[in-house]
């Protein structure tokens, strides 16, 4: 069968425990057709791309991130704020938000991911000062051809009310119940090989009422949906549980009924050790985000730790308030980087990065029949991992190693459901120079700044 794709002479890191030093890989219809080694027949193809003796992975997975923060990105007035002073500084901005900036910060977003080798994201938008705004996301994810899995975030909470952001980015529990229902009915695709996903996503604990909590986890029992939300981010956290719910925040995400196979979880850095055997038995997942962790100095996640438990952990690269970065590339260095630093240098591997940053991705957004990895019936999502001869010289023994070891490694080629988006260290988005243009001029409207 002639293939749509073949990429040859490769190094393939096919998927934990599959590496093939000098190989091809086939693709036909969006999938993973076949792959081989050197000495083994390669199927004719329409097209070829040389590997080069390049590593290829299967694209990264972003399990959270707040793609419309890039708006405002670097915001110097805030740059060395804790958490909960950076999002007080920042939400007033945030009421800007429209339509038009959401397609544009969702289209930069994504094309900044794909740079980073990342082919699929989930994305945390729980600021609705507009009614659609998560439409006009879906409307740059198709128009890019983004495998994008879009979560209906939510905050009922103002200032008035005792929480951190003003009224106008907040919603009636109704209006967030009604909509999370029509976006489900409009864009989830619960089909193999699907583009477009929904997720339901209150932003935290502290920043939505028990009720939609609840109903949340009932709108996911009704139409077999996964649930997000930030976790034991910070230790006011604890605080505010005790003093509101007379409990710890993981004893009432149990209550309200979180704890199940459905729910992923972002940062998780203050659990108690027994919370995270009970999660981990639940099935819950964690997305670790280890640079945005680092630059608010809040603490991260024990990513080796919570996996030893039983607990799988992917990859976040957070929004750009905090992190101002979105490349998965660099998360998944961070979280090597981090976990050797906590733990020391026989407690994690480049392989244990990359595979939370592919297998644990996965796993966050209950997907690991078909992204993650490269075996023959996967989803053809893939990076071709480009690094100056001058960054690799002398790295001859281990390209795995090498990937987030030396550095910067960026992606040469990234294809997404079998279709090039990123070749030659470009992106092939022709919207993408008018969209750059759109994309300031809104960033300077909500950043208050003068023409």
């Amino acid at each position: 069968m002639t293939a749509d794709l073949l990429i040859h002479d490769a190094y393939i890191y096919v998927d934990r425990g599959w590496e093939i030093p000098s190989g091809w890989i086939a693709i036909a219809g969006g999938r993973i057709q076949s792959v081989g080694d050197s000495g083994s027949a390669a199927p004719p193809a329409r097209r070829r791309i040389s590997g080069n003796g390049k590593l290829v992975t299967p694209g990264l997975i972003n399990c959270h991130h707040h793609m419309y923060q890039n708006l405002t990105r670097s915001y110097a007035p805030v740059t060395n704020g804790s958490l909960f002073e950076w999002l007080t500084g920042l939400y007033p901005l945030w009421a800007g938000l429209d339509e038009e900036a959401v397609f544009a910060s969702t289209y930069v977003a994504m094309a900044e991911l794909l740079l980073g080798g990342c082919t699929t994201s989930m994305d945390h938008m729980y600021v609705h000062p507009k009614p659609f705004l998560i439409d006009a996301q879906f409307r740059a994810a198709n128009e890019i051809g983004f495998r994008f899995y879009a979560t209906r975030g939510s905050m009922t909470r103002s200032v008035e009310d005792g929480g951190l952001p003003p009224a106008s980015v907040v919603q009636d529990e109704d209006v967030i119940l009604e909509d999370s229902v029509r976006l489900v009915e409009k864009f989830h695709d619960a089909s193999a090989g699907a583009m477009n996903r929904v997720a339901l996503a209150p932003c935290s604990l502290f920043s939505v009422t028990e009720r939609i909590m609840s109903e949340s986890a009932r709108l996911a029992d009704r139409y077999d949906l996964r649930l997000h939300t930030h976790l034991a981010e910070d230790p006011e956290e604890d605080t505010y549980c005790r003093e509101v719910y007379g409990c710890t925040p993981v004893e009432y995400f149990e209550r309200v009924g979180w704890a199940s196979a459905r729910s992923w979880v972002a940062h998780f850095i203050y659990p108690k050790h027994e919370e995270i055997k009970r999660l981990a038995h639940a099935g819950v997942c964690t997305a670790q985000c280890p640079c945005s962790n680092m630059l608010i100095g809040g603490g991260s996640a024990d990513l080796m730790g919570l996996r030893a438990l039983g607990m799988p952990v992917g990859l976040g690269c957070d929004g750009s308030a905090s992190t101002d970065s979105a490349s998965l590339w660099l998360e998944a260095r961070t979280a090597l980087l981090l976990g050797r630093y906590k733990n020391g240098p026989h407690s994690m591997s480049a392989r244990d990065a990359l595979d939370a940053a592919t297998r644990g991705g996965a796993a966050c957004l209950g997907w690991e029949d078909e992204i993650g990895h490269l075996r023959p019936g996967a989803c053809a999502d893939l990076v071709i991992w480009q690094m100056s001869d001058v960054s690799l010289a002398g790295a001859l023994t281990d390209p795995v190693e090498a990937l987030l070891r030396c550095g910067p490694a960026t992606a040469g080629t990234t294809i997404v459901n079998g279709v090039p988006l990123v070749e030659n260290g470009q992106p092939d988005l022709p919207g993408l120079n008018d969209v750059l243009k759109e994309h300031l001029k809104q960033a300077r409207r909500i950043q208050r700044l003068h023409p």
